[in-house]
């Protein structure tokens, strides 16, 4: 039995968040050896790439210590000799780093690729997957901003801040235990700047990310901005609201700068703080370990290593700054989308699978009531039967409930309670794509994407023939249309289809339907927004097509479901009359009313003169 408790319309529950960056690797465990590898061969460069402090340091040694150097105790007395193994072993650790450097940058950046890929991928795919009401609610600008800024800002850090974070650590480590080893007195000279670094970093921390936050989030109010008005674009020309809009859109774009001024300077602040603390350690061990030396109690060649270890140890550290403000960003974007990965729909897959060829395609409504917002109903205790192979139309006033209805049949949304069934089985029972699969809709607001003619219709039924297509354009009368165009089926008919009519492209969502063969038919207001003629032509494609399935058309121009079997007349979310057109008009009920005022006979009506008034004139 499928779970009948649904989250809050249009809102997710995510379960409390870890670190972001825990929740991250968790994500990306998948990937764990090839994280393991590409970390491997940070540590492998960064280790190799303090090497040459410790090659000069023998270089000098060699120079001061001739014969009694740390080298000449492998065996190697010649000083001349000496200085070509140092030479080789130069060479081998410059080839190693550049090798293992390469290996890194590959490794690293692939891994950020596919992490991305994958990311935008899965994110993409669950938001297909989320509630109607949860995508009805919040505005298309904020996903994309989820699905393409965060994903890309998430890339970025892994591309770079990651090996760079790895190579920090690395440094401080190998580091630490090269000085405590060389000379113990002085190390902890060198490492005293350390405990205010990371305590400045966290500090910085706590402080940038509730920041960054808020930059993210501005981001995606202000895409959801520019996705409005570009969608609306011949809107705003109309009423020729340009600089009214402008104004609009530079209002969220200064409080995205706003909001990122304020992350900036306090990032901006935090490598020369930093810088500070690290020339405090340079500076006592350059000072320190010179006295040291002098005195014969450290080694020139080991103090040699020291200071140049200490410029490799410190500097690298006045990078965080910049590192860890790629990783807050990071960090901020990978809790909205892992936020967003989070959301659990409350309408799930039934148990019972269904074959589209067994579907007979009888329909009904049993005492279902709904409502989009808590305590506004919409429909109440609403029964409909549909017979399988019937065309039922269901009518009534703006707001009545009639694209609802449509609506529940698709599980866009589950009921409150009653049920829908199909062939007397609870649709909540069956696979959301299995029941889809067995309707065809054909919606007012026609949606066709940025392709060819071609491509729109066969996205009825992908891979089909030529043949196919173009027998469901004739069916939908759209052939004519389509070959008078500049590359016939092989037009490009613009996003959403705006190089195209209304009637065109109502046409062609036709022929997409006719293609998918479906038991079911959705009409929604099919030809609502067309002309008379455009009209008549639809209205005879869907006559022909209906034959042989379950027709359910919601109408608002009572003319074109004139021939249905059955009307449902909806008013205050209830069924307030039912039966053929004839029947219906001569109870003199809703539908009478609303027939009379649509074929003119009200107005007629309002025109005419009283009796009284006309054997007036007639005395007269």
């Amino acid at each position: 039995m499928a779970d009948r408790t649904p989250l809050r319309r249009g809102a997710g529950a995510p379960d409390p968040r870890a670190a972001p960056l825990r929740r991250l690797l968790r994500y990306a465990s998948r990937h764990r050896r090839r994280m393991a590898a590409a970390a491997a061969a940070s540590v492998l460069n960064k280790a190799l790439d303090i090497a040459p402090p410790l090659l000069i340091g023998l270089a000098v040694d060699i120079v001061v210590q001739e014969q009694d150097s740390f080298l000449a105790g492998f065996g190697v007395e010649s000083v001349t000799a000496q200085l070509w193994v140092l030479a080789a072993l130069t060479l081998v650790v410059w080839a190693a780093e550049s090798a293992f450097e390469y290996m890194h940058d590959v490794l690293w950046r692939n891994l950020a690729q596919t992490v991305q890929h994958e990311l935008r991928l899965d994110a993409y795919r669950h938001v297909q997957g989320l509630d109607m009401a949860y995508l009805e609610e919040r505005r298309t600008g904020d996903l994309m901003a989820v699905l393409n800024d965060d994903v890309n800002q998430l890339e970025r850090f892994l591309d770079d801040g990651a090996n760079r974070l790895i190579q920090v650590a690395t440094t401080v480590v190998l580091i630490g235990a090269a000085f405590f080893w060389l000379a113990p007195a002085v190390a902890w000279l060198a490492f005293m700047p350390i405990p205010i670094i990371l305590w400045g970093s966290f500090r910085f921390q706590r402080r940038i990310a509730p920041r960054y936050a808020e930059v993210r989030e501005r981001a995606g109010l202000l895409n959801a901005e520019l996705a409005g008005h570009l969608g609306g674009m011949a809107t705003i020309k109309s009423f020729t609201a340009e600089t009214r809009e402008a104004q609009r859109i530079e209002e969220e774009s200064d409080a995205y700068r706003a909001a990122n001024r304020v992350a900036i300077r306090l990032s901006s602040a935090f490598s020369p703080l930093i810088r500070m603390a690290i020339v405090l350690g340079f500076t006592a061990t350059l000072v320190y370990g010179g006295v040291l030396a002098s005195r014969g109690t450290l080694s020139v060649g080991a103090y040699t290593v020291m200071v140049f270890l200490t410029q490799r140890l410190l500097w690298p550290l006045t990078d965080l700054g910049e590192t860890f403000d790629l990783y807050q960003r990071a960090m901020a974007s990978t809790n909205r989308i892992l936020d967003l990965l989070a959301i659990r729909p409350s309408i799930v897959d039934g148990p019972q699978r269904l074959t589209t060829g067994d579907v007979k395609g009888e329909l009904r409504f049993e005492n279902v009531a709904f409502s989009y917002d808590q305590g506004v109903p919409v429909l109440r205790d609403v029964d409909l039967v549909m017979p399988a192979g019937a065309t039922t139309a269901v009518v009534g006033a703006t707001g009545a409930g009639k694209t609802t209805v449509v609506k529940l049949l698709l599980r866009l949304y589950d009921v409150d309670s009653g049920a829908v069934l199909l062939d007397g089985g609870d649709v909540r029972e069956l696979p959301l794509a299995d029941l889809r699969r067995a309707i065809g809709l054909v919606s007012q607001d026609v949606f066709l994407f940025h392709g060819t003619v071609r491509d729109n219709i066969e996205y009825g039924r992908p891979g089909a023939g030529d043949a196919e297509i173009e027998e469901a354009a004739r069916a939908a009368e759209a052939h004519d249309f389509i070959m008078e165009l500049p590359a016939g089926y092989e037009t490009l008919v613009g996003e959403r289809g705006q190089k195209l009519s209304g009637g065109q492209r109502q046409r062609l969502s036709i022929a997409r339907a006719i293609l998918k063969d479906p038991p079911i038919l959705l009409l929604d207001e099919a030809t609502s927004s067309v002309d008379n003629e455009t009209e008549a032509a639809i209205q005879r494609s869907l006559e022909r097509v209906a034959v042989g399935r379950t027709t359910v058309v919601i109408a608002h121009r009572l003319s074109t479901i004139r021939s249905a079997d059955g009307i449902y007349v909806l008013a205050g979310g209830r069924v307030a009359e039912h039966g053929t057109h004839d029947e219906l008009v001569a109870a003199g009920g809703i539908y009478a009313g609303l027939w009379a005022v649509q074929t003119g006979e009200a107005v007629r009506h309002l025109h005419r003169p009283p009796p009284d008034a006309t054997r007036q004139e007639e005395r007269v």
